[in-house]
């Protein structure tokens, strides 16, 4: 292989041993020609095998030509291992893989930043004027987007990738060219670095050296309506000389695989619709991977190149977005009928967009650490046996398995070296002991001192964090999101105590505690309000009060002194830890009851209403209105009224999760469903002028709602009559009642808004919370007005409206918490607003009352969907075959799943029974006895790992609704 040309190969070789050398612009310059790459390549055919002998002729330079890290380690710096025949002195050697492993040695591990990933796939192609060029196929950012021959891209979908391209990825790396660290800024200059390593390696021979540079240096484009991947013809590379052009040879166009049609393309956008602009969802710190795969005849075998850059570099006119690269990846090879390099290309993007292995990728010291990680990636990964396509139903038992090879993936045994990887996936470990506020400290209030110390060195920022225009919006949406509920239960308060407290009371009550608890708690996300569980209390009060002759607003104030009294006694003796030992268990039989008892109250409301506007033939209708006379069509309407208002505003929040309209508009719309459907039926009932409807009882300004009846200030020894002394000191018992219903209210939202999911930063304090929210409402007793507690639906709300997501998310994925704006001055504002809604008494009195029913009636709905008990129920109709693939249902025997949930019926049909005879009091005492029930009781009848499936605390954190999944899903409370 003698001659000019082999003369200028020897010097190119030479010359790869400075890669600083492309950087002199004579140098890169003389590399960029490739007409003169052209005449140099040719000289003389050199006889079959001449490249073998000529290479073992250069064995001498083996040990500074480029290796698996060739001559480019990780400091970027080379290894004095001697001098080869002809070195000028001074220059720096280099030590090569071969030599490390030969002496024994291993390179210490060093840790490297590594960063998101981007993927583009290009083929090569033959464009519409006979040229080959680079035809972009594909592009990977976490999830695959392909362009569709109709001319427009795709959805982002799941990469379903052949066993076969895998294996051949896996075979080829084995044997392929691994260049790691090199200092190279130009495709050129990688081109050169790495052809020379191809051809010392025998992938390539040295009069193929040209033709394969000339093709890495080709033109890349990018799909259009005109122009893509599957409208050119894939071409085959041909060795020049051979008196074929390249043009002469294009293959049959490759046929995806029907199933991977079926499978990527089945979602796609509509014709001429427009991708989003990629560059907005990429993260700014990413860097890409460029992936190029062909077809060359001259080739014997698949080869395959990985080069790692030191740095990413930009190449100009090779990427759709203005990204730096970091890796490159070369597949070349015959055309063969049993390999589709399309597939393999695809195959080793989709690896590339995958964090772990994109990981080890960035840290791999040698070939043998990328041939662990593809390993790795297979283990990872299930294969799918040629059989029928099989239903969605039979997809869904691989999750499974997914998850727990996930689990084991991201989770590996050496924690110490992959905690910042744990950490950013969200997998890191339990918080520290001494992070918990739960922690009992053993000190008399210790809790309460270190939520304090803890929460209100913050108040500063508390105050700073509000200066965003989110809040803002938060304060809008949370008014209406508290007022609705704050009009309804007032106005069924009413209904219940006969005008004792009303819609007047509860809101200067919601107004007061809440600007207080906004200034102090340590918690200020809470949103703190009236719910079911209290209305039920106050209904079972009143009804024990009239049947004993007592005045019922007078019995509160001493309910309220006690409420303050055992408020500091759990807060001294740190009782908030008991909320560990509230299982799900307790909490859906108290949640459903709650359902149970908004849905029978609605439709005993309408009997009532029936019952006394009757349907009959003939009425006494007189010239002045009078409720005690039947009215006609009253009762119709009022049933109208109710369904109308419980089906628009369950429509609205199912339309809130649908493909109609943009998704803020929908968002928008279903989050405020409930104000919207009470303005919608309200404005049906005033419209029907002739028709008597009950309307909400609203006093003006700020008068009592039965002003007759009482005052502002409650007297503690009674208004119009003594109250009992033996009844002051019995007040004790309904007081731990409502104690209780408050402490598991306020505790479990507490737990569920502090998820770890939720990335709050400030803390939380249990302690603090519950003495500020018992202790105001021990005092507003005084005043006659409503105790309240934190809700759990509107809590989570305000979370979610004050959580910052992230933009630059993959296509289809689900978008990361970057901040949660934590502060105080949104509850303030909301508090003052509903404050200010005293004064809407002109519109709150066309309010009918049939409309609250509906309301009543939604809430009652809606939070049976988040209860798994409800699930389970409903499995008792269903055939086995038709369980979801729930671990409750696949890790627990059929029989034993239905015994656990009637065990759950008996107790909810005691409850009944108790909260429908006198005794009705003493239904929280019921219900605390479902703890030792479970804990101690239910461990001799069920397996542990039964009791973890059927008793789990599985909510999952919902923060943007996917179809179906609302925030409803994660609440066990209906607030």
């Amino acid at each position: 292989m003698e001659g000019p040309g082999q003369e200028a190969y020897e010097e190119r070789m030479r010359r790869s041993l400075d890669p600083e050398g492309y950087e002199d612009p004579g140098i890169k310059g003389s590399h960029l020609s490739l007409g003169e790459m052209s005449r140099a390549g040719t000289g003389a055919a050199s006889p079959p095998g001449a490249w073998r002998a000529r290479a073992e002729e250069l064995s001498p330079w083996r040990q500074y030509l480029p290796g698996r890290r060739g001559c480019y380690d990780l400091d970027g710096r080379r290894r004095a291992a001697g001098a080869p025949p002809g070195q000028a002195r001074g220059q720096p050697p280099s030590v090569t893989d071969v030599d490390l492993e030969a002496a024994g040695s291993r390179r210490h591990i060093s840790r490297r930043d590594t960063h998101e990933g981007y993927v583009e796939l290009h083929e090569l192609v033959m464009d519409r004027t006979k040229e080959l060029c680079w035809m972009e196929a594909g592009h990977w950012l976490k999830l695959e987007e392909d362009f569709k021959e109709a001319g427009h891209w795709g959805q982002p979908h799941l990469s379903f990738l052949t066993y076969r391209s895998l294996l051949e990825i896996r075979r080829a790396l084995a044997k392929g060219a691994v260049l790691l660290d090199v200092e190279a800024t130009s495709l050129a200059a990688i081109a050169h670095v790495l052809i020379d390593q191809m051809i010392y390696e025998g992938q390539i021979k040295p009069h193929d050296r040209e033709d394969i540079l000339r093709t890495l240096l080709l033109q890349h484009k990018h799909p259009s309506e005109a122009e893509s991947v599957g409208t050119l013809l894939p071409a085959q590379l041909q060795r020049s000389g051979t008196g074929r052009a390249e043009t002469e040879q294009p293959l049959l166009r490759e046929q995806q695989p029907l199933e991977m049609r079926r499978l990527a393309g089945a979602e796609q956008c509509p014709s001429g619709a427009t991708r989003p602009l990629l560059p907005e969802k990429i993260p700014e710190d990413a860097e890409a991977t460029l992936v190029l795969v062909g077809c060359a005849a001259f080739l014997e075998q698949p080869t395959l190149a990985f080069v790692r850059l030191k740095a990413a570099v930009a190449l100009d006119a090779v990427l759709e977005v203005p990204l730096p690269v970091r890796f490159l990846f070369v597949v070349l090879g015959p055309d063969t009928p049993h390999i589709s390099y399309h597939e393999i290309g695809r195959a080793v993007a989709t690896m590339m967009s995958e964090r772990v292995f994109r990981r080890d990728a960035y840290l791999a010291e040698g070939r043998q650490d990328l041939l662990r990680g593809v390993e790795d990636f297979l283990e990872a990964s299930i294969v799918l046996p040629p059989t029928e396509t099989p239903s969605e139903q039979l997809l869904r038992g691989l999750m499974p398995l997914q998850h727990e090879l996930l689990r084991r993936r991201y989770q590996p045994p050496q924690k110490a070296s992959g905690e910042g990887f744990l950490k950013d996936l969200g997998l890191e470990g339990p918080v520290p002991e001494d992070d918990d506020p739960l922690r009992r400290t053993g000190r008399p209030f210790g809790g309460l001192v270190r939520d304090i110390r803890r929460r209100y060195p913050k108040y500063l920022s508390d105050i700073k964090d509000a200066l965003n225009p989110q809040c803002l919006a938060a304060v809008i949406f949370i008014y209406f999101a508290a007022l609705s509920p704050a009009i309804t239960f007032g106005g069924l308060l009413g209904e219940k105590t006969k005008g004792m407290m009303g819609v007047s009371e509860l809101l200067v009550s919601t107004c007061v505690q809440c600007v207080l608890f906004s200034l102090l708690s340590a918690q200020p996300l809470l949103v703190v309000g009236f719910s079911g569980p209290l209305l039920v209390f106050e209904e079972a009060f009143y009804s024990f009060c009239s049947s004993n002759g007592m005045e019922y607003i007078v019995g509160r104030v001493w309910i309220g002194f006690w409420l303050i009294l055992l408020v500091l006694v759990v807060v001294a003796c740190e009782g908030s830890f008991l909320v560990r030992y509230l299982s799900r268990y307790t909490q859906e039989i108290f949640s459903f009851l709650i359902s149970l008892i908004f849905i029978f109250e609605t439709f005993s409301k309408l009997v009532t209403i029936f019952s006394h506007h009757p349907l009959q033939r003939q009425y006494d209708v007189q010239a002045t209105l009078s409720p005690a006379v039947p009215q006609p069509n009253t009762a119709l309407l009022s049933l109208v009224l109710m369904a109308g208002t419980f089906f628009l505003a369950f429509f609205l929040r199912k339309f809130k999760n649908s493909a109609f309209l943009p998704g803020r508009a929908r968002r928008l719309i279903g989050d405020f469903g409930v104000p919207i459907s009470i303005f919608i039926m309200a404005l049906v009932d005033f419209f029907i002028k002739d028709t008597y409807t009950q309307k909400l009882s609203v006093p003006r300004g700020l008068e009592v709602t039965n002003a007759s009846a009482r005052g502002w200030f409650i007297n503690p020894m009674g208004l119009n009559t003594e109250f009992p002394i033996w009844m002051m000191f019995a007040s004790v018992v309904p007081a731990l009642l409502v104690f209780i219903l408050i402490f598991l209210e306020t505790q479990i939202t507490t737990l569920i808004v502090s998820k770890p999911e939720r990335k709050l930063v400030k803390g939380s304090g249990f302690h603090l919370d519950l003495l500020l929210i018992v202790a105001m409402g021990g005092l507003a007793a005084l005043f006659g007005m409503p105790w309240l507690s934190a809700t759990t639906v509107r809590t989570i709300t305000h979370a979610n409206a004050l959580t910052v997501m992230s933009k630059s998310s993959a296509p289809g994925e689900k978008a990361q918490i970057l901040e949660v704006k934590e502060q105080r001055i949104s509850g303030f504002l909301v508090a003052v607003l509903i404050g200010v809604s005293i004064l809407m008494e002109p519109i709150l009195k066309y309010i009918p009352l049939a409309v609250l029913f509906g309301i009543f009636l939604y809430m009652g709905v809606t939070s049976l969907f988040g209860i798994q008990l409800f699930d389970r129920i409903l499995l008792l109709l269903m055939p086995p075959k038709y369980h979801p693939s729930e671990p409750y249902v696949t890790r627990v025997k059929t029989w034993r799943m239905h015994l656990f949930t009637f065990t759950q019926i008996i107790v909810l049909v005691l409850l009944w029974v108790v909260k429908s005879t006198p005794a009705s009091l003493a239904l929280p005492f019921v219900l605390i006895l479902t703890v030792p029930l479970r804990r101690f009781l239910l461990p001799k009848i069920f397996q542990d790992i039964e009791l973890k499936c059927l008793d789990a605390d599985d909510a999952v954190v919902t923060f943007e609704e996917a179809e179906g999944r609302d925030v409803y899903d994660e609440v066990q409370m209906p607030s």
